[in-house]
């Protein structure tokens, strides 16, 4: 095989990407990876990753201002906001040299450039390793950017996007937040934390759309006790540019008009997937609002050709990349028994305070399917160990379908439930049974014995409340 041939070529080297890359090496396909970048893509570099860094710093220096409330004396706290940052970059490039190592590691070739399809089993790359390279399966994973409203056009000064907001230029007095999907609200909690007056702006009737209305109501509860503003069933209709401020014009439910100043904007209105200039038009690959259209092995209608993560459509989020990537490359390879993404298993996770995560329906969804089910909850102040640790509040929520038994979702709201969600994401997965959870044994004191009384609560047999 030439230098330039390869089994598979995978274009785009986030979580996805990379995953897929080292599957297929794994494998024994000769692997090639294309990259114009930062090895890791957005979700390392510029998204899942660097946040979670910069909510850790929030999250202690927020118990720090409390320390009395554990017997603990802090005077004088404050932080340094470029130390933060820096620490939150830190993190991004031990794990972008990660990403590198594994793919020596893994005998993965990285090819730096921009890659556009060139005729069946080829693409062409421009950049530092330009020239035309050959594979029979070429798989997409070029993922996705913020989506831009008119009128809400990024400057980079005063309007953000996540890019600016990870590394701002000042630590605002006052932000305005459009939009509280998860990255909103991620970074709504961040900013708040650290003493921004800040105002979320939502057009939906809730935030956090996709969760469960109860767990939605809660976070919402809790995220204005703490000070941030909400304004839902609103949209921002003008904005006007000062010096070193913005004027926004919001329009609430009603056609009631708010004028909010403040420091800055984060635009954070969802992401769309990177589909241009890829070559799709002229290889004839189909695409439906904004994304490539893919079967359940990320095959596209173009043999040879794949896609996978977010330029694949949604949910957008780095696991299912991963998870995607992993099912497409092994039934390249002709694995056996390889079973096709089951989107109602893909967990969802924002990490604000209180953390917020959730798989499967929601009580709304099941209700709208005409489904007969049954409804545990268990609130984290009947739970020793969210008292012990100071974080009582939350609530644990699943459901069941009354005739069979079978877990249709759970939902969760408290400290660390980003961590315990993937219990029931297992428990889905194996087909487990309420009667199943009930009889596991759950370690004491923890956090996880929330989870089975939530269960026993669906079916009348709670013990700890």
């Amino acid at each position: 095989m030439a230098q330039n041939e390869f089994d598979v070529i995978v274009v785009g080297s986030g979580p996805g990407g990379y995953v897929t890359a080292i599957r297929a090496s794994q494998l024994g396909l000769k692997t090639a990876i294309v990259e114009k970048k930062d090895l890791g893509g957005i979700c390392l570099n510029w998204g899942c990753i660097p946040t979670k860094a910069l909510l850790r710093s929030a999250e202690i220096y927020h118990f720090m201002q409390n320390a009395k409330d554990y017997g603990l004396s802090a005077d004088n706290v404050s932080f340094d906001i470029n130390k933060v940052i820096e620490r939150s970059r830190g993190v991004s490039k031990q794990l972008n040299n990660g990403v590198g190592f594994l793919m020596k590691k893994n005998k993965v070739t990285v090819i730096k450039g921009t890659a556009v399809l060139d005729g069946k089993g080829a693409i062409k790359v421009t950049g530092d390793d330009a020239g035309v390279y050959k594979a029979p399966h070429i798989i997409l994973s070029t993922g996705a950017r913020p989506r831009i409203l008119p009128g809400l056009e990024p400057d980079k000064k005063l309007i953000w996007t996540y890019f600016e907001a990870l590394k701002p230029d000042i630590m605002p007095k006052s932000l305005l937040v459009v939009g509280s999907g998860a990255i909103g609200i991620e970074f709504a909690s961040f900013y708040r934390t650290m003493g921004a007056e800040v105002t979320v702006v939502e057009m939906m009737p809730k935030i956090l759309p996709p969760e469960d209305d109860e767990i939605s109501a809660m976070a919402r509860k809790s995220l204005e006790k703490q000070g941030i503003k909400i304004l839902t069933e609103a949209k921002v209709t003008s904005v006007t540019k000062g010096g070193d401020n913005v004027v926004a014009n919001v329009e609430k439910k009603g056609g009631k008009t708010e004028t909010i100043k403040a420091d800055r904007i984060i635009s954070a209105v969802g992401v769309v997937g990177n589909i241009e200039d890829l070559g799709l038009e002229k290889m004839g690959i189909k695409t439906d609002r904004g994304c490539i259209v893919i079967d359940g092995y990320g095959r596209t209608n173009v043999p040879g050709v794949y896609a996978i993560g977010d330029v694949a459509g949604p949910p957008m989020l780095a696991h299912k990349a991963e998870h995607e990537g992993v099912v497409c490359v092994e039934k390249i390879a002709g694995v056996e028994n390889v079973h096709p993404m089951d989107k109602s298993q893909i967990p969802g996770c924002t990490y604000c305070h209180p953390q917020v995560a959730s798989v499967g329906l929601t009580e709304q969804a099941c209700k709208e399917k005409g489904l007969d089910v049954r409804v545990g909850r268990f609130p984290f102040i009947a739970n020793g160990k969210a008292i012990a640790l100071g974080e009582p509040e939350g609530m644990i929520k699943t459901i069941f379908d009354k005739k069979t038994g079978q877990m249709l979702g759970a939902h969760m709201i408290g400290a660390e439930v980003t961590e315990l969600i993937q219990g029931f994401v297992v428990a889905m997965s194996l087909e487990t049974t309420e009667e199943d959870l009930m009889h596991t044994i759950f370690p004491h004191p923890t956090l996880s014995e929330m989870m089975p009384e939530s269960v026993r609560d669906a079916y009348g047999m709670v013990i700890q409340s």
